[in-house]
């Protein structure tokens, strides 16, 4: 397979609310650092090289990056990087951030943002992103408490203008079905990739029935989460990869996006080898038989 001419727009389209992306997009969380995402000590990334590949991915017809302003190291900061790679940004890039988690100047996680914090939040995205207003904005939760209250506040910042759009982030049924009777939610982004529990996959379907993007988190790391992919791999993965001349992120990453037409992909890198292949994933069309195999791993995948 020959990844360097195949664009984004190979994976098709779906739209959050009224804007149009590419289904396959770009994750902004590993691109302050070498290694694990937040790790304390991890060495910043180069910043040259962080530019080069939101600027390739721009190129490669990536619209729809996923940032956060808690996405920083001890020298780079992901929406800081996006405004100085790509301001003034292009017309059709759509950058999706997400509230609720917060870090301190050097990198301690704080307790999740109150509803009258969730505004000091989007204004950090926007000072940082050089916007005047936000896309698409995740509330990000922990746990199954009620999030009508802080869901409430950003539909107000919504009504305000300062954000187009909202979404939910590691949420469950109940907590779509309260944010949707509070305000429209464009996506649901939520752990997800081969392996996925019948419950996961329930919501993914739940959603599509709602006209909900579905996108997934750590769909190429699987159970290496902030870490990234092991290097071990299924051997049933690696087979149906060498069969399509590719490897096992790729396979990985054409199996999400086999899921359903109102499924997102978000791979993060900052690698621009990775890149190119990640995006070519977008044109990969798994066989019946390659989906039979990959649907019948279990959840160490």
């Amino acid at each position: 397979m020959t990844t360097q001419t195949i664009t984004a727009a190979a994976s098709g389209t779906w739209t959050l609310g009224d804007l149009e992306v590419n289904r396959i997009g770009f994750g902004a969380m590993r691109l302050t650092q070498n290694g694990p995402a937040f790790a304390p000590g991890a060495a910043p990334s180069d910043r040259g090289r962080a530019i080069g590949v939101l600027r390739r991915a721009v190129e490669l017809g990536v619209n729809h990056i996923d940032t956060a302003a808690f996405y920083f190291s001890a020298l780079r900061s992901a929406n800081e990087l996006i405004n100085q790679a790509l301001a003034p940004y292009p017309d059709d890039l759509v950058i999706t951030t997400k509230v609720g988690p917060g870090r301190g100047p050097s990198g301690q996680w704080l307790p999740h943002a109150t509803p009258e914090q969730l505004r000091g939040q989007v204004e950090e995205n926007l000072r940082q992103l050089g916007r005047d207003h936000l896309d698409v904005v995740n509330l990000r939760i922990v746990g199954t408490d009620s999030i009508a209250e802080r869901f409430g506040a950003l539909a107000d910042l919504r009504e305000a203008g300062l954000v187009r759009h909202l979404g939910l982030s590691n949420v469950q049924p109940a907590h779509l079905a309260e944010a949707r009777a509070i305000a429209p939610v464009v996506c649901v982004q939520n752990l997800y990739g081969l392996g996925a529990r019948p419950e996961q996959e329930a919501f993914l379907r739940a959603c599509g029935e709602q006209g909900v993007a579905f996108v997934p988190f750590y769909s190429i790391a699987g159970t290496g989460r902030e870490a990234g992919a092991s290097g071990a791999e299924h051997p049933q993965v690696l087979d149906v990869a060498r069969a399509h001349g590719v490897g096992p992120a790729e396979i990985r990453l054409a199996w999400t996006l086999h899921r359903g037409a109102h499924v997102l992909a978000i791979p993060g890198t900052g690698d621009p080898d990775h890149l190119t292949a990640n995006v070519a994933a977008g044109a990969l069309r798994l066989s019946a038989e390659d989906l039979a195999v990959l649907d019948s791993l279990g959840p160490s995948v």
